[in-house]
């Protein structure tokens, strides 16, 4: 294979030069493992930990160069001469905290924390670049960061402290307003808008960063360049140092990758078990490296990063002038969005060129642009490679590209075009168009630029044109669960943007010649740009307030220096034990299969293995009933979907037991039906019972007496959890008695206990589950995290050694359900005026193939479906589908995100109809006074319309939609939509038994009080909250109170954190704990009221009076008769409303969520800003749920969307640009500690205020386009389902085209 050795970057119609090699790149982690100990070499959440690199670099001037990258891109053999800092090198808690540490932590950055060291790294490695960085610099260092739970907004906050340009007068006055306003209203109603004093922060001094090793400076300036040799057991890694030796070495190792960027070969190795027994690792050449300016343009070495040359392009565009630099600018274009900057730090400029694959953002643009590529090799170049790698030149040069996510995400399609005229006209010279992501490889429409030289540049040349891409790229079969139909759709819709820009251009040259392009039109020559959010969050301050009371104050999360420091302990952080071996399951490749045979011999071969664990070794229950159907440890006999665990493989390192987990073998023999869709179940009447139904009036009679009918349908798609921390346990022998300690990432340490305990045969009492935290969950970690640790538990009991069970991101999505997929069909009668009158509505919902938790999903979206509206006369069903799918499970919300959303659509399908504004139908049909829901529980919906009414002032909802309408008027291709939404969420689990809860609290003789009760830290501060009420309760300060974890062994047979209710049932029993220790206390502090709380303790403790007390609250008086149809399963109402503002591209479906203003009625807040944090990392979820996040499956069962790479989450730059939460003041609630309300999930909701704004926006296209024929959305709303919609000539392009095919 030849090397690329030179690309070349032309000069405006000239070239651009840059060298290249190809590159590939390797980790081995057997033999190359990076880090060990507290630097915590683990990869968590794929790769989301960064590593900072610092390498002298050898110039004219040496250098130190500062970059971060993810540590699963770095081999260990790639840091020859790098210092390598981690986040524990950057500050600790021990020594000193780093200012980005500290200002994270304090400005509430983190929830769960498992993502803080990966944004603290992101941040640090600016900083020691750019002091003082503008907004635009922090938010490109963020770009590729994910996080689960925040929402990113405190995020944010902490990293304006750093910025430049900080001015809160313009962070208020952008969301509408004025600063006295905002002062008055603070004033006037207690309202306070701080969340964090920045007078508290410790200054950034540079001149304190820790320096370049002097070891390592001498190293690289005094020891000339050689060739470095790792040996390894199985990899060996050269290192040349010129192009002749590296010429050598590919000759005498051909099938070696080159690696410089580990973002191919790594990949591949980690997860498609490729493996190479030698790499290649050009970085060292120079003439790879090289940087060259000439008369015709830029020369780059292959080697070059990819961020090196988006800087290169970049000061080139402001030193050169504009005609020398437009193929820099297409290229910059696309190189800003390619990865975050973590990956464009390591990654090659020459490995994305010649691994020719078909998602390069790169090869269209330079191969339009008539860029040169330079190849170096042994052997002859054949000719068909040399023409595929063929670089034209070219006038005008654009690049265009969709992705998924806009940011850090691979392109479903992209494109490189170029044109040439002929000197003076608009008469095609030369004409290049390329494609990415519509076949194996960047695709030239070689015809098609043939065929249209010597026309002119105008509407009948844009016809002609996306009629002949058409034709000539014929796209493969839909594989991946990609649509062929949206790839075709962007294909023609790039080329008529491309046509747009030039006609503009030519406009611009001469503009009595060419008459440009309408001004409604201009508007879509401008991209989406990601921008430093504003935001705004606001509640009620409490003045009279002693000030050592911390509830109702803004009290930094007990774990966020920890977070922020690397020093929190999640399992996998857990050190080592004494003989301990790692498990890897062996997962079902088939849906439904009867198991014939699983050969394990070659399996128990491989090196390192112990043993193979089967259904045959688990000693007691290996499936459990909580309903008719049970939930399975092991498939027996046959399997029920893909992904259910057949049998584990116990080994000495992770590597080895992956390795082996490969080599097991199973026959199956497939079953029929494989059932994966609701409409299959319903096909083969495949159900869970019961199925439930709620009916209130008389439905049928409604009907009859109604101005209007309307019928629909909606599909909401799944969601995954996507949890930071993936299910991770470590299962510990004691040694006797058969007891076991569990470190398990859980919800829920009862149900691991009885699962376990179960699963061995052994009591309750002999198994201890312990847990200190967990790294985000969302309803994913409790019964199926119980299977899991029954699967190490079993292991332990085969081999007598500890066991540790981490699941890779790709095994945990496919093993784990998520949220239920639904289709709701509905029939809604309502009279003219839009008063609806009756609803009968039916949700089927894909509970997967086991019970789980489903009927309890569709009991709780049949109770909470009427949301904020009184129907009087309601029918509606909801069953659950049996499906081969993984078992769905609980997730944040409960089934009421898609009841919610079923019962908004049908409300704005009435908007609709009767062409009143969706807000007026909603404000018509909302509850207004204390009524009964349709389960005649007694409703005060007065915050409800508080909570509604506010968040119309705030957002400025009426003047906003007029000037919404005005833009749209003068903008064809770019619309904007506005939705508000209003909310009420009931809080309680149904049942008393469940909403129990128990606490413990020693005081010591020193006065230390040691805090634990039955609810998990899983991100929404729970712990921070218990010591404040202990705090409270006490009257001592937070220092002094210590919470160390939960556990079995102290708190027995606790509840699940689950619903939002961990605060409202452990606070409870929490107080009570308290009271019963001061009421001990209450005779010496009587006795002694001048003493300090040292003086009491002691003095109790000399009179023998306990010190240590359990606290316990029996639970909510909840319950529900679904035979009547009626009951109390709620305890009280959470209240809200959000409005949000988008802006989409009729030409990609591409959109921008402009702006959110999200009012709350969430009692009186124990924590304000982890409360308003809860919100909105909530709502951002939503986002995730309503807008992104789409799951697809093979024909076969098989998840395509199985990690990051597939599956996109919300990141920066999805959320507003604008973004507002404001808490209800003055607002009560008797039932819950401290007039608070459990907060947790109801956020989450309000993010389909997002799906209502972008569907008002692809209304607004499509009344103005004729359109008036009833359309359906369904969710994920996705920029594929937006461009459908927005349907105009481009949409009908490839319809027409299947047609005109078919009958040719």
């Amino acid at each position: 294979m030849p090397l690329c050795t030179e690309a070349f970057i032309r000069w405006g119609e000239k070239a651009f030069q840059s060298s290249f090699c190809t590159v590939a790149l390797h980790w081995n982690a057997t033999q190359m493992k990076m880090f060990k100990g507290n630097e915590r070499a683990e990869i968590k959440a794929d790769g989301l930990l960064k590593r900072n690199i610092s390498t002298l670099l050898k110039k004219p001037n040496n250098f130190i160069k500062i970059i971060k990258s993810n540590a699963c891109l770095l081999p260990i053999c790639s840091l020859y001469g790098a210092a390598v800092t981690t986040v524990e090198g950057v500050g600790s808690t021990k020594t000193r905290i780093h200012p980005v540490q500290e200002r994270l932590a304090k400005c509430h950055g983190s929830q769960c924390g498992f993502c803080t060291p990966g944004m603290v790294m992101s941040i640090y490695t600016l900083l020691r670049n750019h002091p003082e960085p503008t907004s635009e610099q922090m938010i490109a260092a963020l770009a590729g960061n994910l996080c689960r739970c925040t929402g990113y907004r405190p995020i944010l906050d902490a990293c304006k402290t750093f910025c430049k340009v900080r001015s809160s007068g313009d962070r208020i006055t952008r969301l509408g307003l004025s600063i006295k306003l905002l002062l008055f209203a603070c004033l006037l109603f207690k309202v306070s808008t701080s969340l964090f004093s920045t007078d508290e922060f410790q200054p950034l001094d540079p001149t304190q960063e820790l320096i370049f090793p002097p070891e390592l400076m001498r190293m690289a300036e005094n020891q000339p360049k050689r060739t470095l040799l790792f040996h390894g057991k199985r990899v060996t890694w050269i290192s040349p140092v010129s192009l002749d030796e590296l010429l050598d070495l590919k000759a005498a190792h051909p099938e070696a990758p080159l690696v410089v960027g580990n973002t191919s070969v790594g990949p591949e190795m980690k997860f498609r078990g490729v493996f190479h027994p030698v790499l290649i690792a050009p970085a060292r050449i120079p003439d790879l490296n090289v940087l060259k300016y000439t008369d015709d343009g830029l020369t780059l070495g292959a080697a070059c990063s990819l961020s090196l040359v988006k800087d290169t392009l970049t000061n080139a565009i402001v030193e050169f002038p504009e005609e020398k630099t437009r193929v820099f600018h297409a290229v910059l274009q696309q190189l800003r969005t390619l990865g975050g900057e973590q990956i464009r730090n390591v990654a090659s400029f020459g490995g994305n060129i010649i691994s020719r694959k078909s998602t390069s953002d790169l090869n269209p643009v330079l191969a339009a642009s008539n860029c040169m590529l330079n190849l170096a090799s042994r052997v002859p170049l054949s000719d068909t490679y040399m023409s595929a790698l063929h670089l034209a030149q070219g006038e005008y040069v654009s690049a265009f590209r969709q992705a998924p996510r806009r940011e850090n995400a691979l392109p479903i399609t992209n494109a490189g075009m170029r044109v040439l005229f002929e000197e003076g006209t608009d008469i095609i010279k030369d004409l290049s168009i390329f494609y990415g992501g519509a076949v194996s490889t960047t695709v030239c429409a070689k015809q098609t630029c043939w065929t249209l030289i010597g026309r002119h540049w105008n509407e009948k040349m844009l016809d002609e044109a996306c009629r002949l891409v058409l034709k000539e790229i014929a796209l493969p079969g839909s594989a991946g669960g990609e649509n062929i139909d949206y790839k075709k759709t962007l294909m023609v819709s790039f080329f008529y943007r491309f046509f747009l820009e030039v006609s503009q251009s030519l406009k611009t040259m001469d503009p009595c010649h060419y008459p440009g392009i309408p001004m409604e039109y201009r508007s879509v020559l401008q991209d989406f740009k990601t921008r430093m959010p504003q935001s705004i969050q606001m509640y009620q301050a409490k003045p009279s307030q002693s000030p050592q009371d911390p509830v109702g104050r803004p009290i930094m999360h007990q774990s966020g220096l920890k977070h922020a420091t690397g020093e929190a302990v999640y399992i996998d952080d857990l050190p080592s034990v004494d003989g301990e071996l790692f498990l890897a399951a062996v997962t079902s490749s088939r849906a439904h299969a009867k198991i014939v045979s699983v050969d394990t011999s070659e399996a128990l071969k491989a090196a390192g293995v112990f043993d193979v664990i089967t259904a045959h070794d688990v000693p007691a229950a290996n499936e459990f009933y909580f309903s008719d159907d049970p939930e399975i440890i092991f498939a027996r006999n046959k399997v029920i979907c893909v992904g259910q665990i057949v049998c584990a493989v116990v080994a000495d390192s992770d590597v080895h037991a992956k390795q082996a987990a490969a080599k097991v073998k199973i026959e199956y023999e497939m079953l029929e039906p494989v059932i994966l869709t609701i409409e299959e179940a319903i096909k083969h009447n495949s159900f869970f019972e019961p199925k439930r139904k709620l009916e209130q009036g008389n439905v049928d009679e409604a009907f009859e007496t109604v101005d209007n009918i309307i019928e629909g349908e909606i599909c909401i798609g799944g969601q995954k959890h996507f949890y930071m921390e993936t299910q991770s346990m470590l299962a510990v022998p004691k040694g006797e008695d058969k007891e076991m300690d569990m470190y398990v990432s859980t919800q829920h340490p009862a149900i691991i206990q009885e699962i376990v305990a179960a699963s061995l045969g052994v009591p309750a009492n002999r198994i201890m589950c312990h847990v200190k935290r967990v790294g985000g969950a969302f309803g994913g970690k409790i019964l199926k995290t119980g299977l899991l640790a029954s699967v190490a538990a079993v292991g332990i009991l085969k081999t007598g050694r500890a066991v540790r069970f981490i699941l890779s991101r790709e095994d945990d999505m496919v093993i784990t359900g998520g949220r239920h997929p639904f289709i709701a069909k509905y029939k809604v009668g309502f009279m003219n005026d839009g008063k609806i009158r009756a609803v009968d509505a039916k949700y089927y919902i894909n509970g997967g193939c086991t019970p789980d938790e489903s009927v309890l999903v569709a009991e709780v979206s049949l109770l909470k479906m009427d949301n904020a509206y009184k129907i009087p006369n309601l029918r509606c069903w909801a069953c659950v589908c049996k499906t081969n799918l993984p078992s769905n499970t609980a997730f944040r919300g409960f089934g009421f995100p898609q009841s919610g959303l079923v019962t908004e659509t049908w409300i704005t399908d009435v908007a609709d109809k009767t062409g009143l504004l969706p807000e007026k139908i909603k404000e018509i049909n909302m509850y207004k006074k204390n009524e009964q829901t349709h389960f005649k529980q007694k409703l005060d919906p007065q915050n409800l319309i508080r909570c509604w009414n506010e968040c119309m002032e705030k957002s400025a909802y009426y003047s906003r939609r007029t000037t919404i309408n005005e833009l749209n008027k003068e903008n064809y291709w770019k619309k904007r939509g506005i939705a508000i939404v209003p909310m009420k969420f009931p809080f309680g689990l149904g049942t008393p038994y469940l909403s129990q809860a128990a606490a413990l609290v020693h005081i010591y003789t020193d006065g230390s009080v040691l805090l634990t009760h039955g609810g998990i830290e899983m991100g929404q501060g729970i712990h921070t909250k218990m010591i404040q009420v202990a705090s409270r309760e006490l009257n001592i300060p937070m220092s002094c109170i210590h919470f160390c974890e939960t556990s079995t062994t102290t708190v027995p047979n606790a509840c699940a954190s689950v619903g939002s209710a961990g605060t409202d049932v452990n606070g409870m029993a929490v107080k009570d704990a308290c009271q019963t220790l001061l009421k001990r206390l209450q005779p010496i502090i009587k006795k002694n009221p001048t003493g300090t709380w040292n003086d009491w303790i002691k003095e109790a403790f000399k009179q023998s009076v306990s010190l240590s007390a359990t606290g316990y609250f029996r639970g909510y008086n909840e319950y529900m008769d679904w035979e009547k149809g009626e009951g109390q399963p709620f305890t009280y109402f959470l209240y809200g409303a959000a409005c949000s503002e988008v802006e989409i591209n009729c030409l990609t479906g591409d959109h921008k969520n402009l702006r959110t203003d999200i009012v709350m009625d969430i009692g009186c807040s124990i924590n304000p800003a982890v409360d308003i944090g809860q919100i909105e990392g909530a709502f951002v979820q939503g986002i995730g749920l309503y807008t992104m996040e789409e799951l697809k499956y093979s024909s076969e069962g098989v998840l395509y969307t199985r990690g990051p790479d597939q599956y996109k989450i919300p990141a920066v730059c999805d959320i507003p640009e604008q973004f507002s939460v404001s808490l209800l003041s003055s607002s009560q609630n008797p039932y819950a500690i401290y007039a608070s309300k459990g907060i947790g999930e109801a956020g989450l909701f309000l993010g389909c205020s997002v799906f209502f704004a972008l569907r008002d926006a692809v209304t607004g296209v499509r009344n103005e386009r004729g359109l008036k024929k009833t359309f359906a959305l369904n969710s994920p709303l996705t920029a594929e389902q937006i461009r459908a919609s927005c349907a105009d000539a481009f949409t009908e392009m490839p319809l027409l085209w299947k047609l005109w095919s078919s009958h040719s």
